[in-house]
């Protein structure tokens, strides 16, 4: 048997003849038959139960239709560790990207145990017996996966979240992951397959995105498929993205408008990824291309810097530009996949088209409008994006979506030492946020610990679900709009950097708030340094606890030097700079 059958039920609607394996061959099922479901459902209920997290989840839909094939399971030992050094599978197939099921070991599961997967909503979608229980390493896969452990990049922070072990076996999908929206997009690989082939074309270009559709965009993708004469798969990402990036609800309907309106009818299928990205770069970039393989495409569209998460703390970009074009080229043969390059378009004003920036005569006036642009003199201004840059739909419904920065969201999250100041900084912060017209919600530690956080103590574990409990309101505050303060002692930096990654990172500012120890010490009025250099009290901060201040904070405040008033109004200004509070000269 070829190995990326791996013993499973294989899908069957679709004549691989014209695809090769192991990718785009017969794809993995792990479904069940329809007349086993409810006996294993009732089985289900004697069973330990795992809750999913989101990332997880969109990785059980991917091994369950195929969209990994030959992955039939989250990895095993062999599987990951092969990943990680050769970026194949025990098998010698290629796989770039470690797909594994984390877990705490404090639940206890054992090998050869069954478990119950389901969602957050405690909804069965799986039966697992597990066969393998390993332990990994973070920063192993930082090195080796990422390329860095800087927790600026969002999956390296994200890992410090994740259990300690990783389970695997043989898995019985019950039920898939429900979507209410865009059913009629959602094709699983078999699915988006037959779609391609009705459309006659032996050739499929994939583009992949997480971004809206503008006019180069949509010139490069009806060019790169009219290059290999074949048709077009816009495919985009609508599992997890990067922290911050437009909402997948928002770029859906940009991207049917545009199918709709401007894509010629029988050459373009849209269909919808439900894929967590890893945000890995030239290896998600391989990945990719597997992915799209498993989807019929025959080439992919690859950017620069394609699948990179920008910069990191040192503002250097974690990838080089063409590592992920460099990468698929060099495997395409045996993905079975060709790699079209992410060519640069300009807008030729005068003749009213775009060209390729190479075939364009020095002189010649041409325009563009960058990403930044787009957000910072368009968007966050409340001016409308021309129409030879965006279709007008697509500005149309980006400018629903976003309004003016000055009523968009914001986290600003104040850290440092007990005493230092960061509640007193942030209650008159408020006042003058409110005073310019912003409406603010104040989480301020020591209320938290009252309401949300009642009953947690002060062991790390305890401090870090505290934080995080914050970072979570926080975060639903700032996506429906609002300005929040928060003022915590937050003393570890992994568990910020997973709080900036919940906000976004353009939506969040750290505030360092760095006063000296001893200074902290003669302010508290409440005796627990004093308590914690006694031993009354243990793990204090400062004391017998490290406080992991920040390498780059968005401001650092003194308030030995500085008044309250004028920290505050320095940390206002910042805010007006960044366009989250109207100056007030401008109203």
């Amino acid at each position: 048997m070829p190995i990326y059958e791996r013993g499973k039920k294989l899908a069957s609607d679709f004549d691989g003849s014209v695809l090769i394996p192991p990718y785009g061959g017969n794809l993995v099922d792990l479904t069940v038959p329809e007349e086993e479901k409810d006996e294993l459902i009732r089985y289900s209920s004697r069973l330990l139960s795992l809750q999913l997290s989101e990332r997880s989840i969109c990785d059980l839909e991917l091994l369950s239709t195929g969209g990994f094939s030959p992955l039939d399971r989250f990895m095993t030992q062999d599987d990951y560790q092969n990943v990680m050094d050769n970026m194949r599978l025990s098998s010698g197939v290629i796989f770039p990207i470690p797909v594994t099921l984390p877990i705490n070991s404090s639940l206890g599961i054992s090998s050869g145990e069954e478990i119950a997967l389901r969602n957050a909503k405690n909804d069965l979608l799986a039966i697992m017996t597990v066969d393998e229980i390993y332990e990994w390493n973070k920063e192993e896969v930082s090195q080796k996966v990422f390329g860095t452990t800087d927790l600026k990049h969002p999956l390296v922070a994200e890992m410090h979240q994740w259990g300690e072990l990783n389970i695997s076996g043989d898995i019985k999908v019950i039920e898939l992951p429900v979507h209410h929206d865009f059913q009629e997009l959602r094709l699983s690989p078999a699915q988006t397959r037959n779609a391609l082939q009705d459309l006659g074309k032996k050739n499929v270009v994939a583009f992949q995105t997480r971004n809206p559709l503008h006019r180069v965009h949509e010139e490069l993708t009806k060019r790169a498929a009219e290059s290999v004469g074949g048709s077009l798969l816009i495919h985009p990402v609508v599992g997890m993205t990067k922290p911050g990036d437009v909402d997948h609800y928002t770029r859906v309907r940009t991207y049917k408008t545009l199918v709709r309106n401007h894509y010629k009818s029988g050459t373009v299928l849209l269909s919808l990824l439900p894929l967590a990205m890893r945000m890995a770069g030239p290896r998600e970039a391989l990945w990719h291309a597997v992915i799209r393989r498993n989807y019929g495409a025959t080439h992919l569209i690859v950017g620069r810097d394609h699948a990179g998460p920008g910069v990191d703390s040192k503002g250097e970009p974690f990838y080089g530009s063409y590592d992920a074009q460099e990468i698929v080229d060099k495997y395409s043969d045996e993905v079975g996949i060709d790699f079209v390059p992410f060519k640069e378009f300009v807008y030729l004003p005068e003749k009213d088209k775009y060209e390729e920036s190479s075939k364009v005569s020095i002189g010649t006036k041409t325009a563009s409008i960058s990403g930044t642009e787009v957000r910072e003199q368009y968007l966050n201004k409340g001016k409308v994006l021309p129409e030879w840059f965006t279709r007008s739909e697509v500005a149309n419904i980006m400018a629903d979506t976003y309004p003016p920065r000055h009523r968009q969201g914001a986290c600003i999250w104040f850290t440092g030492l007990s005493g230092s100041g960061k509640s007193t900084t942030a209650d008159v912060l408020t006042v003058l946020a409110m005073e310019h017209g912003r409406q603010v919600t104040v989480l301020d530690g020591d209320v938290v610990r009252t309401h949300l956080s009642k009953g947690l103590g002060f062991s790390k574990e305890d401090r870090d679900a505290n934080i995080l409990r914050i970072g979570y309101v926080a975060a639903e505050i700032v996506r429906h709009g609002g300005l929040v303060i928060c003022a915590a002692v937050s003393p570890y930096k992994s568990t910020r950097s997973d709080v900036r990654r919940m906000v976004g990172s353009d939506r969040f500012i750290e505030v360092f708030v760095d006063t000296p120890l001893s200074v902290c010490e003669d302010r508290d009025v409440k005796g627990m340094y004093a308590k914690a250099r006694r031993g009354e009290i243990k793990d204090f901060t400062g004391i017998d606890d490290p406080y992991e201040a920040p390498d780059d904070p968005d401001i650092s405040i003194d308030t030995v030097s500085y008044s309250v008033e004028d920290n505050a109004s320095k940390i206002l200004e910042l805010l007006v700079g960044q366009g989250f509070i109207l100056d007030s000269n401008l109203e």
